[in-house]
């Protein structure tokens, strides 16, 4: 039986060997096809000394870093499975995850071990830095990395049989023997999500969901070999890995890691590269658009600025057309894809707050409490029908099926659709508040504050009331130069004015508080449930 290439490194290595496949920015060192493919199974020869085999999961505890791509590389080839850890858990969280996964290897990053140190591990554990020599050991066997190997001394040209690749480097070398491929059902990530509304849940992550993901992407996206992008979202998130990085390394194109998120930095490497594709959520389109660097830098290489997390403002929109730069929002989770729907950039304006249409193997319908699908404008939850549907959750069999209807992947999100069949997010489920008697999307209400020129953000959210049961409460951020429009006119009540030409007054929040930032997560997503708990404990400029 026929089975679907899963190891793109390798195929690569083979049709394009020169050709730069990563570069680390903050260590000066790039490495191309052929140099990755030959180090990643040299790591692959170390996991197995390590006693790793097909299945056997491998946590990390690390910041971004070239280690963590190479480590995939390894994984996809091994077959065992790569569970990113969100760094900014803390110890008892970390733990949580790790009763759940049962790591058969911990690799920490050891400048940021401290919330781990105190937790009981069962599996084997070393520092990301014994990676490094697999990455940076030159043709003398000397060590470019600035970190040394822990726990086993490792060198480069010990873990691999010698058969010279690229005929040149002596240290960059092939394994020879063949090795099983995997399956398209093969798991290859487990990515845990937020766990907002609970215990975080395992997402499961196959061959299959990145094979069918990156040709969603492709097609979408027009991706060719010659593009070229920057790694910098969390690699503990989907959108680290999936939205650009994988089908990028599919279609044989490149990518620079960064260690983080630096609008400077991020403007001088588009310019400096000739970048052709930028992706990022909306506010750091914001942070871009407001770095000094913004009018001066050269974006004619940019093809698109992929944007997702959440709708783009009107106004941020017309800043990038007016530099050239074509917008394309999407939509996408976790569990499905993530890269589900794209609006084209010809109906970036036309469409503002549209996620588009369906990527080409997606099926989705809208369908409301009764089962049934829904009618134009009419809002209902998202189901979604792909082979980028993951197979479930790690270990939890009855979330799973709660997930699902049939083939149909229950979303959680509410969507409506226009007559013109282009897609519209609500809001998320979990965000709905009753106020009255009638329900209260949040997104919705956000929209329309954005609206306003004294408005930079806005988030609501329900809060507890006598009379209507629960009503909004608007955390605000006023534009620094108020959009040319007096501190004066952003009060509570110019804003309800404001409102009322476009909402109905159930929608219409009764409680604002203005903010210097809204608390955001490591996606760059509004952290609800730390404006949830500010609410609890004070509801100032109460209108």
């Amino acid at each position: 039986m026929f089975r679907p290439e899963t190891d793109w490194l390798s195929r690569w290595a083979r049709y394009t060997p020169q050709r730069m496949v990563l570069r680390d920015h903050e260590r000066g060192v790039e490495w191309t096809y052929a140099e990755a493919d030959a180090r990643a199974e040299a790591l692959v020869r170390h996991l197995e000394s390590l006693g790793l085999a097909r299945g056997d999961r491998i946590a990390v505890f690390s910041r971004n870093r070239s280690e963590l791509f190479f480590l995939f590389f390894a994984c996809v080839k091994l077959g065992t499975v790569l569970v990113p850890l969100n760094f900014r858990l803390t110890g008892p969280e970390i733990a949580t995850l790790m009763r759940d996964c049962e790591p058969s290897l911990l690799l920490v990053e050891d400048e940021i071990a401290a919330p781990i140190e105190g937790i009981e591990v069962t599996c084997r554990k070393q520092a990301v830095d014994s990676l490094t020599p697999f990455l940076y050991e030159d043709a003398d066997g000397a060590r470019m990395g600035t970190s040394e190997a822990r726990d086993e001394d490792v060198t480069f040209g010990s873990e691999v049989n010698r058969e010279t690749v690229g005929g040149g480097h002596p240290a960059i070398t092939r394994q020879k023997e063949a090795r099983k491929p995997a399956s398209p059902a093969d798991l290859v990530m487990i990515l845990y999500t937020s766990g907002t509304t609970g215990v975080p849940k395992g997402a499961m992550v196959t061959h299959q969901m990145l094979f069918w993901n990156s040709v969603n992407t492709g097609l979408r996206l027009d991706l060719n070999s010659a593009d070229h992008t920057q790694s910098y979202a969390p690699l503990f998130h989907t959108g680290g890995w999936n939205v650009l990085f994988t089908p990028f390394l599919h279609h044989g194109a490149s990518h620079t890691v960064l260690t983080s998120f630096d609008p400077d930095l991020v403007l001088e490497l588009i310019e400096k590269e000739r970048s052709t594709l930028l992706f990022g959520v909306p506010t750091m389109l914001q942070m871009l658009v407001d770095s000094p660097r913004f009018e001066t830098t050269d974006l004619s290489s940019l093809r698109y600025a992929i944007v997702g997390g959440a709708p783009m403002p009107l106004p941020l929109i017309e800043i990038w057309h007016g530099r050239g730069v074509a917008i394309r929002q999407g939509y996408g989770l976790t569990e499905v894809g993530p890269n589900c729907f794209s609006l084209h950039q010809d109906d970036a304006a036309r469409k503002r707050g549209s996620i588009g249409f369906p990527n080409f193997y997606i099926d989705a319908r809208i369908v409301g409490p009764d089962g049934e699908d829904c009618g134009v404008d009419e809002p209902g939850e998202l189901w979604l029908r792909s082979p980028v549907v993951t197979p479930g959750y790690w270990r939890k069999p009855e979330e799973t099926a709660a997930s699902k209807t049939g083939e149909w992947f229950q979303t959680g999100d509410m969507m409506r659709k226009d007559t013109e069949g282009f897609f519209y997010v609500v809001d998320r489920k979990k965000n709905m508040f009753i106020s009255g008697g009638e329900n209260v999307y949040p997104a919705e209400v956000e929209s329309v504050l954005g609206a306003h020129p004294a408005v930079l953000e806005a988030a609501v959210v329900g809060v507890p009331d006598e009379r209507w049961g629960e009503v909004g409460l608007a955390f605000i951020v006023i534009r620094d130069e108020a959009g040319g429009v007096e501190a004066v006119h952003a009060s509570p009540e110019e804003l309800q004015r404001h409102c009322e030409t476009s909402l109905a007054r159930y929608k219409i929040p009764k409680q604002f508080r203005f903010l210097d930032r809204l608390p955001r997560n490591e996606a760059g997503k509004i952290d609800r449930k730390a404006l949830t708990q500010e609410s609890k404990y004070s509801q100032e400029d109460v209108s």
